[in-house]
């Protein structure tokens, strides 16, 4: 973080909407990762543990013709928002399509875990916070200790990461009975306090998508 700027300022700023080409030259600083190591239900477990044996980026699977179109327009028109952030085309689909594919898994607005992606990392894959945290969505190195076997390198991989991020974030949904704003402030460390989730809730404007799949006759 800047000297002389505070994190409430930094995080506003860079969530800021009137500016699209001012989240993108943010300074480039991982800010959060405050998760506490707590006790997971099995179910949580499973999902942590399969993610480290994946490798390549999930196949997204539709019911209709109007299901894939939709996620095809979704992926072209955020594929342009984040072109200057990941220029190779191959480089910035593979993460798009891992993100809708680890969100929709875990019951997730995709535009939400952008947003966070946006705040926690500035999309950057090998982001390291001040305590530690990695990756995409700064995930505490004690969760492979919990789940694997310990080895923190693997909070790199894309599709690792993002599935840890999305399950844990899912997992604090689920222990806030749904209350977006305080599972978010439990991801980051900071329960209970303002900055954080008002940041990730206002990146997440960056990446809301406004056509709607049609659901098939019947």
């Amino acid at each position: 973080m800047p000297q002389g700027v505070s994190r409430r300022g930094w995080l506003l700023a860079a969530s800021s909407l009137a500016a699209p080409a001012g989240w993108l030259a943010a300074p480039q600083v991982a800010h959060a990762g405050g998760q506490l190591e707590e006790p997971l239900m099995d179910s949580v477990r499973t999902a942590l543990s399969s993610a480290i044996a994946n490798q390549a980026p999930p196949e997204p699977e539709f019911f209709s013709t109007e299901a894939r179109i939709h996620y095809l327009r979704w992926l072209g028109t955020m594929s342009d928002r984040l072109r200057r952030r990941k220029p190779e085309w191959e480089i910035r689909r593979d993460f798009l399509q891992t993100v809708w594919y680890e969100s929709k898994r875990a019951g997730l607005d995709v535009s939400l875990v952008l947003g966070l992606v946006q705040v926690e990392s500035a999309f950057r894959k090998f982001a390291v916070s001040s305590v530690g945290a990695r990756g995409y969505m700064q995930v505490m190195p004690f969760w492979t200790r919990v789940i694997g076997d310990g080895d923190a390198g693997k909070l790199f991989h894309m599709q690792t990461n993002l599935r840890f991020g999305c399950v844990i974030l899912r997992h604090y949904i689920d222990r806030e009975r749904g209350d977006l704003f305080m599972a978010l402030g439990r991801y980051n460390g900071s329960r209970g306090r303002s900055p954080y989730p008002d940041a990730v809730f206002g990146a997440q404007r960056n990446w809301l998508f406004g056509e709607k799949p049609q659901l098939p006759a019947g």
